[in-house]
């Protein structure tokens, strides 16, 4: 994921202040462009610009949202100027300043830190050009790096009270083909999340189309494999966010709540305590801190197996862990009164401790005042969206003071409220199982669980979606094309590969309940389809572009293609073989850098095959390749796969094509 340079400075050939002639145009080219390049930025200039909307709101647009903006001074052009008054009104930091010889300073960025380039007949100094481009380049790298950014604005350092405004969510008027990008992006994202294809959105999270925006894609992917349960690869999205805007609590939040929900639970702490030290006042954060107890707690004495007397033992000898998780909760209601998940669990852990241990917490005697104050917050919900959850905290309420009569009429009342939404119903349930493994207020508790065993009787559950022992990721080389100059699958060696194949899958023992992942090419991926389906595996095929433009460039120009092509459709018509999904209709477009190059399909389809096996856990994912050895195609390839699985897994079985023929 390249970062974005947008540079201003004068076009054309101009003269400085003592008439010599200089010719941004060389400048920009041999110099400014290339060290931009060589700092790993995509860069772009006003007179680059490839939209078909007005060039200045488009300049704009950049001048607000670009990660660098260079700004060439060499001259007194009043544009160039403008734009760096924009940029220095607008954003604090994120500008680089360089000039070639001139023999005077403008006096308000004399102390501002600029690269002085080395001209010779008013282009780049060739003597130079290289250490010219080096320091420009360092330069660059050293103000986007996260741990050294500073204010360079003169109005953010002369006004240092002063914020910046909202400037992610500005969008200039006719600038629209910058923000549809997007939009359609965080479209398919959403619409990934909700098809449960996790492996489109690990795709789409490295290829946000605005910049710019990158740390907002990485938080909506984030979030999206956190809602799909993927911690550790959600986890990954709020990290690399987390690189950029190192102080985002929103950030270090989710990051946090993944630690936790993968049960490192003192990283966890760690994070929610950096943010009370900042937000003392933040409930949910303290909420957060509460729940981390609370799973610390349970862990310590939920061990199956064990009789309800032993249960109650450990979680009573636990109760450091319980006061905490108590404290912690309370902390969260006094601050929100509103936020009435807090308050009913330090309520239901408060009266848990007492019957545990006979004991009164250092709250116990406000009791009373927070179940009337979250009976009234509960009663107040008029969020459609939350409506279940307040009434569930009242039939919640109703177990700790009422009677079996009182628990069974407000959790009818809860259940109304929820829509048949299964999960939300089997969430409240597994609490209430909690409850009940350690007898507490037995009449009520089971008189609750019979109302939700009956609520969930009447729905289907949720179909769970078929889950692999192993996965088996292939790729390999395709056939020979007839005019191949250099012979590397001959035809006539397919018999042999496909033995190899086979073998490969008996000796790893693959079987009915693995899955087998390829794109479906002449050559090895149709064999390695053939050897999984004779294995009775599930095969699901990954493609590049649509499935008859996959067949004429993948299949049809090998040797005996039409052979090939009738050995395709026989694997794609089999009943073990899942519905083909092709790259286009599912992750959508190729992106485009502003120089117009576009990603490679193929190397795109590569971290959507991988993607597709590990979200199943890596460990379960063995990669089985036919190769040569040789770089091949380059990105793309069976190479770059080969090294992209060696860095991930490592679980790797190599037909070396050099050895078996």
């Amino acid at each position: 994921m390249k970062l974005h340079a947008f540079v201003a400075m004068p076009f054309g050939v101009k003269n400085d202040s003592q008439g010599r002639r200089i010719d941004f145009t060389r400048v920009y080219q041999e110099l400014i462009k290339p060290a931009l390049e060589l700092a790993a930025l995509d860069v772009i200039r006003a007179d680059e610009e490839r939209s078909a909307g007005d060039i200045r709101e488009d300049m704009f647009q950049e001048l607000l949202m670009a990660d660098l903006v260079l700004a060439d001074l060499s001259i007194d052009n009043p544009n160039v100027w403008y734009e760096l008054g924009v940029r220095h009104a607008l954003r604090a930091g994120g500008v680089v300043l360089i000039q070639g010889p001139r023999d005077t300073k403008p006096f308000d960025t004399y102390t501002d830190r600029k690269y002085t380039y080395h001209l010779k007949d008013g282009v780049p100094d060739p003597d130079f050009l290289e250490q010219d481009k080096q320091a420009i380049a360092r330069l660059a790298r050293s103000t986007l790096e996260p741990k050294f950014k500073r204010v360079v604005s003169p109005v953010y350092s002369l006004l240092p009270n002063l914020s910046e405004p909202r400037w992610k969510s500005l969008r200039i008027g006719a600038a629209k083909n910058y923000w549809a990008h997007y939009d359609e992006w965080a479209k398919r994202v959403e619409l990934a999340r909700k098809a449960g294809h996790s492996e489109d959105i690990l795709v789409l999270a490295n290829e946000p189309p605005v910049t710019a925006l990158r740390v907002d894609a990485l938080i909506k992917a984030g979030k999206s494999l956190l809602e799909c349960k993927l911690y550790s690869f959600a986890l990954e999205q709020f990290a690399i966010a987390s690189q950029f805007e190192p102080a985002n609590e929103e950030i270090n939040s989710f990051q946090g709540i993944c630690l936790q929900r993968l049960g490192r639970y003192n990283e966890a702490r760690a994070i929610y305590r950096e943010i009370l030290e900042e937000k003392p006042w933040d409930a949910e954060t303290w909420a957060l801190l509460g729940k981390v107890e609370k799973e610390v707690w349970l862990r310590c004495w939920d061990v199956p197996g064990a009789t309800k007397d032993d249960l109650r033992d450990n979680a009573s000898y636990e109760d450091v862990a319980l006061l905490n998780a108590i404290q912690y909760y309370f902390t969260a209601f006094e601050l929100a009164p509103d936020h009435y998940y807090s308050g009913i669990n330090a309520l239901t852990l408060m009266a848990l401790y007492h019957d545990l241990t006979g004991n009164q917490t250092p709250w116990s005697h406000q009791f009373e005042l927070m179940a009337n104050s979250l009976g009234w917050s509960a009663r107040c919900e008029k969020a459609r969206s939350r409506l279940y959850w307040s009434r569930a905290t009242l039939a919640e309420l109703a177990i700790l003071q009422g009677s079996p009569a009182d628990v069974k009429t407000a959790f009818k009342y809860a259940i109304a409220a929820a829509e048949n939404d299964w999960f939300a119903l089997d969430a409240t349930l597994t609490q209430l199982r909690l409850l009940e493994r350690l007898d507490f207020l037995k009449e009520n508790v089971a008189c609750a669980i019979r109302v939700f065993e009956r609520a969930l009787e009447q729905l289907t559950p949720p179909d769970k979606k078929w889950q692999p022992q192993r996965v088996f990721l292939f790729s390999g080389h395709r056939i020979d094309m007839p005019q191949a100059l250099t012979p590397r699958f001959p035809e006539d060696k397919a018999e042999i590969a496909a033995q190899a194949i086979a073998a490969a899958l008996e000796n790893a023992g693959a079987t009915e309940n693995d899955l087998a992942l390829t794109q479906g090419a002449a050559g090895g991926d149709i064999l390695f389809a053939e050897a999984a389906l004779a294995r009775n595996m599930r095969l699901q095929l990954l493609q590049p572009c649509s499935e008859p433009e996959f067949i004429e460039r993948s299949i049809l120009p090998s040797v005996n293609g039409e052979k090939w092509r009738k050995r395709y459709y026989r694997i794609r018509n089999n009943p073990l073989c899942m519905p083909v999904r092709s790259m286009p209709t599912c992750l959508g477009p190729l992106s485009r850098s502003h120089d117009g190059n576009e990603m490679n399909p193929y190397e795109r389809c590569n971290r959507w095959l991988l993607y597709s096996a590990l979200i199943y856990g890596i460990e379960q994912v063995q990669f089985i390749c036919l190769w040569n050895g040789s770089s091949g195609n380059g990105p793309g390839g069976t190479a770059s796969m080969y090294k992209e699985v060696q860095r991930r897994t490592g679980d790797i079985t190599w037909l070396d094509t050099r050895t078996l023929w």
